[in-house]
């Protein structure tokens, strides 16, 4: 036997020394230019993320797994995914050793999950058939692209979408330079209003399921005469109420009588008279007319395109992938930064239990669904168009009938995990929402620990519009903070669950093309208690033109919001704030500039419109019985103890026909400053009970510090603070977005 000599033993100790820097800082990195048969280093890197998690899988499986934070570093150019890059709990770290993926300083990474499509697969158009079906106007400048010879073998298909359908994959989209581009349609600005009302059609939100069929009515524009031989040509707009989008395709056109008879019923039926009852048609090579547009041949596989005027290097890609781009399942103390995940039909990425999971500094745009979802979505087994009758299970990766499976269970536990964020993200041009968020526990009152914060969210309705918003919070204990969103037909932030926060967000330019919504969003659950929105700017929320419109909106007996150090702005119609029969709303320390309509309206509902829907609220089987006392119970703990003023809800009154509930109370309006509103105060039908105390309304400007430049910041001599004893100037420069070091990582959008 060779003995250890002094020189042996002094080279094995520097080998464990190696061996122990290298675990305590593993590396692996990944590039389009590597190749997975590659060590992983820096001079050899891998090529796929898949192989990456593997190795590290390997690694991780040895005995000598020690040390920090393991990195996986994605360098710069296009990251393609044909399926799902799926993590799982193995893949996950721990609080002291997270596990990192993070693009490469100053590198743009682009994880995609569709095709960038050759330049040299575009060619002037030359087929007669297609040559006369296209305006005239279009004929020189439409390219094709065949995306059969490009690789791309499925187009998807278009579907029903809207209030109350199921979220599905979007088809096949088109994108240049990293923008959405519109889906040839007519007209190319405004729309066409709802004629006369033959046959509504099948109403499936009072339970119509018999002789189902879609509704007919006259078309208000002769263009109709000119698409009554196309294929499958899609109506997207309000056909009823002003909160229920819907995109349905035409059965038929009666060009003599001029008619058209859709597809399929609308939730609420077919209604026209209201300035929102209005539609676009879409999905026509006839109506390719203006640069951007396009149309898609799916039985021949050619794509036609106008290219987008003003714009050198075109660069054209496809969305492919109906899976999410990335899924994370019950994985904790992962890392996802500094990177750009797009191009896809679903949504981009997908969080399901776990803890800890951090999304820093990404971008997530164009994709056909949601940005960024937290938890399960749904798959619905009743075989109709449905609300109350809704029957489903839970489903993974996907959102499908998420909003009626809520709606019938509002307990649910979509297994959401906690204390995950989403910090310093730009998420924008999506089909379903930005980012739905939840976790803890609703029924036991225990808090997620999670967050949306310092992130840019916008132009995310492009398919569903109604109860898809900037952000969807559901569960128990959620913040959201330091936020923009902007640019959306309908909310920006839509509410269930308790004791959320909402502090410091910048919302304006929502709400802009519907009605009976609004920028803050919360109903028909009584328990759904301790929200509170403080110190937010809202402004230019809704428009003039449309009545029903509201800032922070909790409808149909929401309780217990507090609403205080806001700034609003041009905000609503029919509300700056605005509640339908609530209880413990508490409105104090905000300032109300130039609103559209009152202050704050209250309707003391069940004494007004909602006297006839008493029974379907109150009744043994109805939504606040089976809410308060079957899904969870308001009397007992944690409930009774956690928000005693609740559990008299149920309680007759002398009556003995009045339940407690009914009746508006301790709802406080109290040292807020009124500037150049028209209308204040607002409350209606009997036992509309608010106090107003302490408010001051004033014409001009009150002191800030440049009202005609928005900023409204309080000067130290404004009169407000001595004529409001007590009044708490809203902290206006530090809401919206700030700079971090993730937000510095973003493109400029």
């Amino acid at each position: 036997m060779k003995r250890s000599g002094p020189g042996n033993l002094l080279f094995a100790f520097f080998m464990i020394l190696a061996m122990a820097s290298t675990l305590v800082a593993r590396e692996l990195v990944v590039s389009p230019d590597g190749k997975d048969s590659n060590p992983g280093t820096r001079a050899m890197p891998l090529r796929t993320l898949t192989r990456a998690r593997d190795v590290l899988r390997t690694l991780r499986g040895t005995a000598a797994n020690v040390g920090e934070c393991d990195t996986v570093l994605l360098r710069g150019g296009v990251h393609r995914l044909d399926s799902t890059f799926v993590l799982e709990s193995r893949d996950g770290g721990s609080r002291s050793f997270p596990v990192r993926y993070l693009a490469a300083p100053g590198e743009a990474v682009r994880i995609i999950g569709g095709m960038d499509l050759p330049r040299d697969s575009f060619r002037p158009v030359t087929d007669p058939v297609v040559l006369a079906r296209l305006p005239v106007v279009a004929r020189r400048h439409v390219l094709a692209c065949d995306l059969t010879r490009a690789g791309v073998r499925s187009f998807g298909k278009h579907r029903q979408a809207g209030h109350g359908h199921a979220v599905e994959p979007a088809p096949l989209e088109l994108y240049c330079n990293g923008a959405v581009l519109p889906l040839a349609h007519y007209p190319d600005s405004g729309a066409i209003m709802i004629g006369e009302v033959i046959d509504p059609g099948s109403v499936p939100r009072i339970g119509d399921y018999v002789n189902i069929r879609g509704g007919t009515f006259v078309y208000t524009d002769p263009r109709h005469a000119i698409w009554a031989g196309a294929d499958d040509v899609w109506l997207q707009g309000y056909f009823k109420w002003g909160f229920a989008d819907d995109k349905i395709r035409i059965l038929s056109t009666d060009t003599l009588r001029q008619r058209v008879t859709l597809a399929t019923p609308h939730m609420y039926g077919v209604g026209n008279g209201e300035p929102f009852n209005q539609y676009v048609a879409l999905n026509l090579l006839e109506e390719l007319t203006m640069p951007g547009e396009w149309y898609l041949d799916r039985s021949s596989g050619m794509l036609y395109v106008w290219p987008p005027a003003g714009q050198t290097d075109l660069a054209f890609s496809v969305s492919v992938l109906e899976d999410p781009l990335m899924a994370f399942d019950d994985v904790a103390d992962i890392a996802l930064e500094g990177c750009m995940l797009e191009l896809g039909r679903g949504m981009g990425i997908s969080v399901e239990g776990g803890e800890r999971v951090t999304i820093a500094g990404c971008t997530v745009r164009n994709v056909g669904t949601c940005g960024i979802v937290f938890g399960q979505g749904a798959r619905q087994t009743f075989p109709h168009l449905t609300a109350d009758d809704y029957d489903g299970v839970p489903a993974s990766r996907i959102l499908g009938a998420f909003q009626m499976h809520y709606y019938r269970s509002t307990t649910w536990d979509r297994q959401c995990g906690s204390g995950h964020r989403v910090l310093s993200c730009d998420v924008y041009n999506t089909g379903a929402g930005g980012i739905t968020i939840g976790g803890g526990s609703k029924k036991d009152l225990i808090p997620s620990g999670s967050s949306v914060e310092n992130c840019r969210i916008h132009n995310y309705n492009r398919h569903y519009k109604a109860q898809w918003a900037g952000i969807n919070v559901d569960g128990c204990g959620v913040l959201v903070a330091h936020n923009e969103i902007f640019d959306a037909d309908l909310q920006a932030i839509f509410v269930r669950g308790n004791d959320h926060i909402f502090e410091y967000n910048n919302i304006h330019h929502v709400a802009l093309n519907s009605n009976d919504a609004s920028a803050w969003y919360l109903g028909r659950d009584p328990s759904d208690q301790g929200n509170v929105v403080r110190y937010n700017f809202f402004h230019h929320v809704g428009r003039p033109d449309r009545k029903w419109m509201m800032g922070v909106y909790c409808d149909d007996a929401t309780c217990n919001v507090r609403v205080i150090g806001n700034v609003f702005y041009k905000v609503a119609s029919f509300g700056t704030v605005y509640s339908n029969g609530g209880h413990d709303i508490v409105v104090r320390d905000n300032i109300f500039i130039e609103g559209y309509g009152p202050v704050f309206q209250l309707k003391s509902m069940w004494y007004d419109f909602g006297r006839f829907e008493i029974p379907y609220f109150f009744g043994p089987r109805g939504v606040y019985r089976r809410r308060l006392t079957r899904d969870l119970d308001i009397t007992l703990p944690p409930y009774s103890t956690h928000y005693p003023l609740l559990k008299d809800w149920f309680q007759l009154m002398p009556d003995s026909v009045t339940y407690v509930g009914m009746r508006p109370r301790r709802n406080i309006v109290e040292r807020n400053l009124v500037v150049n509103y028209e209308e204040t105060y607002r409350l209606v039908g009997e036992y509309a009970q608010c106090d107003f105390r302490d408010n001051v309304v004033v014409r001009g400007d009150p002191g800030f510090i440049d009202m005609p430049a928005m900023d409204f910041r309080l000067r130290s001599d404004a009169a407000v603070f001595t004529a409001i004893p007590g009044f708490q100037a809203p902290p206006f420069g530090s809401m919206g977005i700030f700079q971090d070091r993730y937000r510095r990582m973003l493109p400029v959008q």
